[in-house]
């Protein structure tokens, strides 16, 4: 059975126009099944798709005689006089690729579905020859409603982040799900494995996958158990600010290869860093960049997390589909998790209390933000700011 992703949509819309599609996100996350998805819906009748995992594939797009590729596709039954569907999976491995891209989009009508595993390629690459030309979709792993879907669950989508409210009945009917949620993360083979020992062998292989596979392929990287030490490291430290020089210090790496190390991960969805929140510049604010990894099972397999700081980060992965985020922080200790889009806070408290949402809108009113809620672990019945974390889907 094939689930709908709430990308699909947009994805979908994006189908009639003339632009490249672009899809991009972490391996396992199901950019293929998106492809193979909107191919099926799509009304243009000469479709392709190529795999350039595929040797045979990667040859045909690494060859730099465009004319000879048109041949190829010719060969294969396409007719360059009607419309064209080309769907590319793993971009990154054919370098010639934006170029081949540009050649036959300016000469012929062909629709460009193309999905990458490293946003620095692609945002990069793909910038120098097809400005104007693509526009770039970032698929992550299951937020919150979509395993509720995954796993056959009905529920209702959250209809307004910044209005959320609490129904009682949801907690007993959907916690169970929202801790393995917290636990495994959101990899649609991971969320769809019925064993947890199972789901935990695979959250190993995809692992094992991205630090053996995935580097060589993506990076100049050698020493990938270099990086694989660096994820453990980080791992530990969700939540928490980047100490770079710390963090070298520790790994026994440069500072110089743990920024390009740290910058490789983000490009790859491994981690994402948060940015602080300020109005105006002020010596007060801590500007360091907070650390957390874009799924929560990648991350309890490379760390023994707290269960407060695995909490943080699944709260962080369900916010982050609704808008910008930053957080705020003073050099007396002061906090705010979360801010969504500069006009709504966000505290996270496994347990949380009437005092922690009068704390968190005193310090929110400092930045003439006048919405805020508590979201907790636990049942938040009764307390007016105090909302159950399930509820954002």
């Amino acid at each position: 059975m094939v689930f709908e992703r709430k990308i699909f949509q947009s994805l979908k819309e994006h189908l009639s126009n003339r632009q490249v599609t672009v899809i991009t996100g972490m391996r396992r996350t199901g950019k293929t099944t998106l492809v193979k998805q909107l191919m099926r819906e799509s009304d243009i009748r000469q479709q392709f798709f190529f795999d350039l995992e595929r040797l045979d594939n990667r040859a045909l797009f690494s060859s730099e005689n465009y004319d000879e590729i048109v041949l190829a596709l010719r060969q294969m039954g396409a007719n360059f006089e009607e419309r064209i569907l080309i769907a590319l999976d793993e971009i990154q491995l054919s370098p010639n690729i934006p170029s081949i891209i540009k050649y036959l989009y300016d000469r012929y009508d062909i629709k460009f579905i193309a999905t990458g595993s490293s946003s620095y390629y692609i945002k990069n690459k793909f910038q120098e020859s097809l400005a104007g030309r693509k526009k770039l979709f970032e698929l992550y792993p299951l937020d919150f409603g979509e395993l509720l879907t995954f796993n056959g669950i009905s529920f209702l989508p959250t209809p307004d982040i910044h209005r959320l409210e609490n129904i009682p009945t949801e907690f007993s009917r959907l916690n169970t799900y929202y801790q393995s949620y917290v636990e495994f993360g959101g990899f649609p083979e991971v969320v769809l494995m019925p064993k947890v020992t199972d789901k935990v062998d695979l959250l190993h292989d995809i692992l094992s996958s991205y630090i053996n596979i995935d580097i060589v392929q993506l990076s100049d990287i050698r020493k990938t158990q270099e990086i694989g030490n660096l994820i453990q490291l980080l791992a530990a430290r969700i939540g928490n600010k980047l100490d770079v020089s710390k963090i070298s210090s520790l790994v026994k790496i440069s500072r110089p290869t743990v920024e390009n190390y740290l910058a490789f991960l983000e490009s790859t969805y491994i981690i994402k860093t948060l940015p602080v929140y300020a109005l105006n510049p002020d010596r007060e604010i801590v500007k360091a960049r907070k650390l957390y990894f874009l799924d929560n099972g990648l991350a309890n397999i490379s760390a023994k997390l707290s269960g407060g700081a695995a909490f943080e980060n699944a709260v962080f992965n369900q916010l982050l589909h609704f808008g910008d985020l930053a957080y705020y922080q003073l050099k007396n200790g002061n906090e705010i998790d979360f801010i969504l889009d500069k006009k709504h806070s966000f505290e996270v408290k496994e347990t949380g209390n009437k005092s922690d949402f009068e704390k968190l809108m005193q310090l929110s009113g400092n930045l003439q933000i006048t919405r805020g809620n508590v979201i907790c672990k636990t049942r938040t019945d009764g307390v007016d700011g105090l909302i159950w974390a399930g509820m954002i889907r």
